[in-house]
């Protein structure tokens, strides 16, 4: 599916590149579609899984918040994980079951960035009246660096974007930029 993208990826593609035969795939899933679903919803699942290892880590606020960055801008402009999701938002716009996964990630990856501002507020480290609505914008500022970024080779680099998103932080929860790491 990374090869083709999941729009035209073909049952018989996948199973000639896992070495099975498309009646077992058609076995365990009816379509295309509920193969895409499964796929997608385990990785939205395992992606929101490891963030909640990553908060539940030691460390003050920022440094929580900052491993979320880190964790959410990807390592290179070929990470296969957002390449994937990149492909998803496109079916998305079409295709209802692949936009409710993608809601969900959105709203894991919200709450998790709600929780950790939430709980820098209560801990007197950091100073937001509303934690939803900053993990929100942050969410969607990364999505855009990070699409512009995985698009435009050369426009930014990742170390650049990464800055962006802890100026923002900074901005979000009411702290100056000499918390986050140099």
């Amino acid at each position: 599916m990374l090869e083709r993208g999941l729009a035209s990826t073909r049952v018989a593609d996948i199973a000639k590149a896992t070495n099975v035969s498309g009646g077992l795939i058609h076995y365990h899933f009816a379509t295309k579609d509920d193969l895409i679903t499964a796929m997608l919803r385990a990785t939205s699942e395992t992606e929101v899984k490891r963030l909640r290892e990553i908060i539940a880590g030691p460390g003050t606020a920022v440094q929580r918040l900052d491993r979320v960055l880190r964790y959410y801008i990807p390592s290179s402009r070929s990470d296969q994980s957002w390449i994937l999701w990149l492909d998803a938002w496109a079916l998305g716009v079409r295709e209802p079951h692949v936009r409710e996964i993608l809601l969900e990630l959105e709203g894991g990856w919200i709450e998790i960035l709600a929780e950790v501002i939430s709980e820098g507020v209560a801990k007197g480290e950091f100073f937001c009246d509303d934690p939803v609505g900053a993990a929100e914008r942050l969410d969607g500022m990364l999505d855009g660096l990070v699409v512009r970024y995985t698009l435009h080779s050369g426009a930014m680099s990742r170390k650049r974007l990464l800055e962006h998103a802890r100026i923002a932080a900074t901005h979000e929860v009411g702290i100056p930029r000499s918390a986050f790491p140099a």
